[in-house]
């Protein structure tokens, strides 16, 4: 994909070449991608914020967001020498599926992260045990509050159904519940309490709420070839 524009924006932009006082990458051509198009740069911008901050630029031009952001090939960006930049754009259309996908793959993330846990806390001391489940607690959250980041009109009600707002209110207590008995097994100093806890009241509380993203994301990807067809 090649947003228009891009090409006109970074042709006012001379290519970035090596430079030996530079310690970001090492000697050769840097190469910045941005929706898979080459993307020539300023002599200037040869630190990773200011290329991402010329990234974003294109992007706004463009009426869209720089959503993806990785250097040599590792979306967690580092400090060091680099040969690659690469940036993904969305359109704001786009905005609502992709926090979806968001709390998708955090959801999956914190299952991941408490199935492990099960096993773990068995075979560490019972307070060693309170700490990782303490850890893990801090992100069960997560994904609730990308929810709560979708506009109404996305996910409004249907049929008389709770709100989106009153929705996410309610998976907050429901959440708070879950934590707190989790909380009172980590008391009893127990590692099977603590380990049945996680597995009979943390695991199927985030299945279920993988089972609603999962329909919430059929919905948003199905909602615009419904509208074509009623056109």
């Amino acid at each position: 994909m090649n947003p228009s524009g891009i090409t006109s924006a970074a042709s006012l932009a001379t290519d970035m070449c090596s430079d030996s006082n530079d310690s970001s990458f090492p000697e050769g051509r840097l190469e910045v991608m941005l929706d898979g198009q080459p993307v020539g740069l300023p002599p200037q911008r040869r630190s990773l914020p200011a290329i991402r901050s010329y990234l974003e630029t294109l992007a706004l031009e463009q009426h869209r967001i720089l959503w993806s952001f990785s250097v040599d090939g590792d979306p967690a960006v580092s400090a060091g020498t680099f040969l690659r930049v690469a940036g993904q754009t969305i359109g704001l259309a786009q905005m609502p599926l992709q926090l979806v996908e968001n709390a998708i793959q955090q959801t999956g993330q914190a299952h991941a992260a408490v199935q492990r846990a099960v096993s773990q806390v068995m075979i560490n001391e019972a307070a060693r045990g309170a700490e990782l489940w303490w850890s893990l607690a801090q992100g069960l959250k997560q994904p609730l509050l990308t929810l709560s980041l979708l506009p109404e009109a996305v996910s409004g009600p249907a049929n008389g159904s709770a709100s989106p707002m009153q929705l996410r209110r309610w998976q907050l207590q429901q959440l708070a519940g879950i934590i707190q008995e989790v909380d009172r097994a980590c008391q009893t100093e127990n590692p099977t309490a603590l380990s049945d806890a996680l597995e009979t009241r943390v695991l199927p509380w985030l299945e279920g709420l993988l089972e609603t993203l999962a329909l919430l994301r059929l919905t948003l990807r199905t909602a615009p070839e419904t509208a074509g067809r009623a056109a």
